[in-house]
């Protein structure tokens, strides 16, 4: 028997509020559907017990007689899904800005329709984006600064050193400590040879507090009530007492800018207090100039946003705010919170957070529009040359390969887009003169 050609419908219905939303129904029917049938059968029957055969041994026809056909329509929906997806765009032309809303239309033993409502992008018009006056501002570096950095310098390097007599604001107390709770040790709750800060408020409010003028082999029951927002509910508002021990305590000893604090320091080129702040003073020029060049540019796109007309749909903002809250999400783990706890410790909610990225979502996407705009209007181009020695050039500035950093980066398309996005800026800079 011949190869039947697969049968794919298509339309597309324009909505009437936004031309930039469109519906395109698609169905795959014909031997497509069938062998999509098929791969669900051997799917479902080894899910399935019959009695008399082994798993995944028993036939199609007792297999629909028993669950009935229509049980294989919603997998093999799943496995024609992507391709009436790719079909229909192909038969479109649509080129869609976000992933699709997908409404399954009608489904049975002949065929499955989808509709798939399509964003495309909304019609940009930029009506200025040269000749402003923005200014950037001048970096400048004050002697308070710089000694202020060399502070943080001596107190990065200050050493402990042990000390007789009682512990004071300031000191660092080692200790040894079991919380209790009507009497029982509750989870998490004890520690031995702790190195507690007195004034850095690391542990329950008053704890601290109770722990100077204690001495070395001294103990001593401390009593202090958890915050009402602690995470854990069996101890928050609840009355502790913790049984605890100074094994030793020990001071700071301020450094000197002398030539042995140079030689810790390890920084090239500086012997000397001159020299420091010499160094210093690059650094912070450095970080300065940075930060403003970010808020030059920043201020410079939202000068040139206010010449443009665009109606950014919706589920452009949606899938931005949803990038920006997982990007959020990835940086609180690193610093071991998950969403949940960030929730908990400040009393927001997922649509709390919701609410937060959205401004900085339509404002990125703003921008993006913009300058894709921009970029069409300069016929601004960046070829496959360039960004793959630009690629080469950001795998060997993280010590990667190549391959590996485009995997990461999202493939050379990305780099190029983001060099395309890098001369669209730099033409915005050099027409606002």
């Amino acid at each position: 028997m011949p190869k039947k050609k697969t049968e794919a419908k298509e339309t597309v219905k324009e909505t009437k509020k936004h031309d930039y939303k469109k519906e395109i129904t698609t169905s795959i029917e014909g031997k497509e559907w069938n062998d999509a049938l098929d791969k669900a059968f051997k799917k479902k029957v080894k899910e399935v017990k019959v009695d008399g055969f082994r798993p995944g041994k028993v036939p199609r026809d007792l297999y629909e007689k028993k669950f009935g056909k229509e049980s294989l329509y919603l997998d093999a929906a799943d496995l024609v899904l992507q391709d009436a997806y790719t079909k229909a765009l192909e038969e479109s032309q649509l080129i869609p800005v976000v992933q699709p809303q997908v409404n399954l239309k009608s489904i049975d033993e002949k065929g499955v329709t989808f509709a798939f409502t399509i964003i495309t992008k909304p019609e940009v018009k930029v009506k200025k984006y040269k000749g402003f006056k923005v200014k950037k501002e001048e970096v400048k570096v004050t002697k308070e600064e710089i000694d202020h950095e060399i502070g943080h310098l001596l107190e990065r390097y200050t050493e402990l050193v042990v000390k007789e007599g009682k512990v004071e604001e300031g000191n660092v107390a080692i200790i040894d400590f079991e919380g209790f709770k009507d009497g029982v040790p509750f989870e998490g709750g004890k520690g031995e040879n702790y190195s507690l800060e007195i004034g850095s408020h690391t542990f329950i409010p008053g704890f601290e507090e109770q722990v100077v003028g204690m001495k070395q082999g001294e103990e001593k029951d401390i009593q202090v009530t958890f915050p009402e927002d602690y995470p854990s509910q069996d101890l928050k508002g609840k009355e502790v007492t913790f049984k605890v021990k100074v094994n030793e305590v020990k001071e700071k000893e301020t450094r000197e800018l002398d030539e042995e604090f140079f030689e810790d320091l390890g920084m090239e080129g500086v012997n000397s207090k001159e020299s420091l702040e010499k160094e210093i003073k690059e650094n912070i020029k450095a970080r300065k100039d940075a930060d403003l060049e970010n808020k030059y540019i920043d201020d410079l796109l939202e000068t040139v946003s206010k010449e443009v007309e665009v109606d950014i749909p919706e589920e452009m903002v949606d899938e931005e705010i949803h990038r920006l809250i997982g990007r959020f999400e990835e940086q609180m783990k690193m610093q071991g919170i998950s969403l949940d706890m960030y929730y908990q410790f400040t009393h927001t909610t997922e649509q709390d957070l919701h609410a937060q990225m959205e401004k900085d979502a339509y404002k990125n996407v703003l921008y993006r529009l913009m300058m894709e705009e921009i970029m069409n209007l300069e016929k601004i181009e960046v070829s496959e040359k360039e960004a793959d020695e630009e690629a080469q050039k950001l795998a060997d500035k993280y010590q990667m390969a190549k391959d590996e950093f485009l995997k990461l980066f999202g493939g050379i398309e990305m780099v190029q887009y983001d060099l395309e996005m890098r001369k669209v800026i730099d033409l915005l800079k050099e027409n606002n003169k």
